[in-house]
């Protein structure tokens, strides 16, 4: 597609958030989104953080696509923290409970002109903000196209990469003939109470819980239980993507559940001062006097 076709746009709450996702469902799917960055994942988490006023996360979608099409050509789905004196960008869905192992979080560009495009339009979104921001771009995969265009953009940008964590399912080993395997929605039910029974952040039980259910009513969900008189001593919830299993959560009495090192991810830091302060500092600096050169110290 020629650059001149493509055009940027914004979307914010999240039913309009919502509906870019679903319009994005072919873009992910040509770029083998991981599971975590598909609609039924992503709305899950827009569901979860709508009811959750602390902290408050403003959903934002910027959408590079040709005018006049619902179907984007690239796209970032971030969250703007808007409490406090600095407004704080992230991908949609930061911080919350993910299969590790691998990078969770994508910015879907269908190409690299895409990518500068989509670039340039998230610094646009924050540059038009009136407080002060940060935007901590976390989860990504390597050599992320987007991420080199905002780096390229702003030299000013920090990019840093580090190793994810997997779960490890060693449950066989440690229970053997005693661990129970199953896809089915109502064995899931009945060990979700126990598997969140220890968990204090709400966001988390609620993210695991909704995408869970959802997950398992695609049949792409597997409880693995141990118990022992009626009680759970442990269980373990593992995404099913395709052919790779991604344990996700689980807790354990017998052990079983360990963790390694799995795939690198790379992010990306930026900061700027918002336009409210932009202005004060553009007037204050056009009344300050001019200073004249010291001829004895050259430049002064």
């Amino acid at each position: 597609m020629a650059g001149g076709d493509r055009h940027t746009r914004t979307a914010r709450g999240r039913a309009d958030v919502a509906r870019e996702v679903r319009a994005a469902v072919p873009l992910a799917r040509a770029l083998a989104a991981p599971v975590t960055a598909e609609a039924p994942w992503l709305t899950t988490v827009l569901s979860v953080q709508s009811v959750h006023r602390r902290p408050r996360l403003v959903p934002v979608a910027v959408v590079v696509g040709p005018r006049g099409s619902g179907r984007p050509d690239a796209l970032a789905l971030l969250a703007l923290a808007t409490t406090g004196p600095v407004v704080t960008a992230t991908v949609l869905g930061d911080g919350l409970p993910a299969p590790g192992g691998r990078p969770p979080a994508r910015l879907p560009a269908r190409d690299e002109d895409a990518a500068d495009r989509l670039a340039a339009g998230v610094l646009d979104l924050l540059a038009s903000l009136r407080r002060p921001w940060r935007l901590r771009l976390a989860g990504l995969p390597l050599g992320d196209p987007t991420v080199r265009a905002l780096a390229r953009l702003r030299p000013d940008a920090r990019v840093a990469s580090a190793r994810t964590t997997r779960l490890v399912d060693d449950l066989d080993a440690v229970a053997p003939g005693r661990v129970v395997r199953s896809r089915d929605a109502r064995d899931l039910d009945r060990a979700l109470p126990a598997l969140l029974a220890g968990e204090r952040d709400r966001r988390a039980r609620d993210l695991v819980r909704a995408a869970a259910r959802l997950h398992a009513a695609l049949g792409r969900v597997e409880v693995a239980t141990v118990t022992d008189g009626g009680r759970l001593r442990a269980g373990l919830l593992t995404l099913v993507d395709g052919a790779d299993r991604l344990p996700w959560w689980g807790r354990s009495e017998l052990g079983g559940l360990t963790t390694a090192r799995g795939a690198p991810a790379v992010g990306v830091t930026l900061s700027g001062r918002g336009r409210a302060l932009r202005a004060v500092l553009d007037r204050g600096a056009a009344h300050l006097p001019v200073a004249p050169l010291s001829r004895r110290r050259g430049s002064g």
